[in-house]
């Protein structure tokens, strides 16, 4: 049993079929066959079950997948330690919701780049529940999620604090159809869960859902007239915005969310990491000077006449 085969192993699992597992590791399908079965005498168990179409672990199979995993994660953490220690930089990818990478991390990674030119970043977006199934596979090293985090596997603390508001265009929605319309991510959007929840509350239902990939798709859809959204205040109040979409405060506490960042509790901390984590310390907060120049929102009512979703 080598790193070879542990990386066949965990491909074949991951991917259910021998073919996609060639692809996976840039490898022909024979050389994939034939480590499965070195594997498989070696360990004196069989490890898949030969479907009509692809493979399914057995439980041994299962076991030796996930050890798999396990080693993996440890050997990619060990070779970036290395790097570290060695001064080469190493490696960080981090995960993120695409409102944060939008407007709280571009001052964050700006500094980290100038203090670490030589550590190797890599950004990755998408929604909460995705990012979270990234961290706990170990495909990137920590992200920033939204909303609260349990789970025995991750370690999570809060670095931004978002006001989430309803957004509309400036001139107001025209039509019913538009008021009951919502724009927003995928369902693994944390901010997508709390619209769909002001929805109901808000008595509008039934309602329907455009769902979008970027960011200033759903913000360009919103102010063309629509529908509405649910995002941080910290990005409609930015440019191009600004004076184009206008927003109302969500009622009780549904407005508040705190941004958090999430890492793999047994994950080793390299110093690439460490110094990223104090760039994100570092970042300047919001102050109660700054909260009180932003521009004032009216508050949604859950009154279904009144309220704008």
């Amino acid at each position: 049993m080598d790193l070879a085969g542990l990386r066949v192993v965990k491909a074949v699992a991951d991917t259910g079929s021998v073919s996609r597992a060639a692809e996976t590791l840039h490898c022909v399908q024979s050389n994939v066959t034939a480590r499965v079965k070195r594997l498989e005498e070696d360990l004196g168990v069989d490890l898949f079950r030969r479907m009509s179409r692809g493979m399914v672990p057995t439980p041994a199979g299962r076991v030796l997948a996930d050890y798999a995993d396990r080693v993996l994660r440890l050997v990619a953490q060990a070779r970036d330690a290395v790097a570290d220690a060695a001064g080469r930089g190493g490696r960080l990818s981090i995960g993120t919701m695409e409102s944060t990478a939008a407007v709280r991390l571009p001052p964050i990674l700006a500094r980290f780049h100038a203090d670490h030119p030589d550590v190797e970043l890599t950004i990755l977006p998408g929604p909460t529940e995705t990012m979270l199934a990234e961290v706990l596979a170990g495909r990137i090293d920590g992200a920033f999620v939204g909303g609260a985090v349990d789970h025995p596997d991750l370690t999570a603390f809060a670095v931004f604090d978002e006001e989430l508001v309803l957004v509309e265009p400036a001139g107001g929605l025209t039509t019913e159809g538009a008021r009951s319309t919502l724009l927003g991510f995928a369902r693994a959007c944390a901010y997508r869960g709390r619209a769909e929840m002001v929805m109901r509350e808000a008595g509008r239902v039934p309602f329907r859902v455009m769902e979008f990939g970027s960011l200033d798709a759903i913000l360009g859809c919103v102010g063309a007239g629509m529908g509405v959204t649910v995002l941080p205040r910290s990005v409609v109040e930015r440019d191009p915005w600004r004076g184009l979409l206008a927003w109302r405060a969500l009622p009780g506490g549904q407005g508040r969310m705190p941004t958090l960042f999430v890492r793999r509790t047994d994950s080793i901390e390299t110093a690439s990491l460490r110094a990223f984590l104090d760039s994100v310390s570092g970042a300047v907060p919001e102050t109660a000077a700054g909260a009180a120049t932003q521009a004032p929102t009216a508050r949604a009512g859950l009154n279904p006449f009144e309220a704008a979703c």
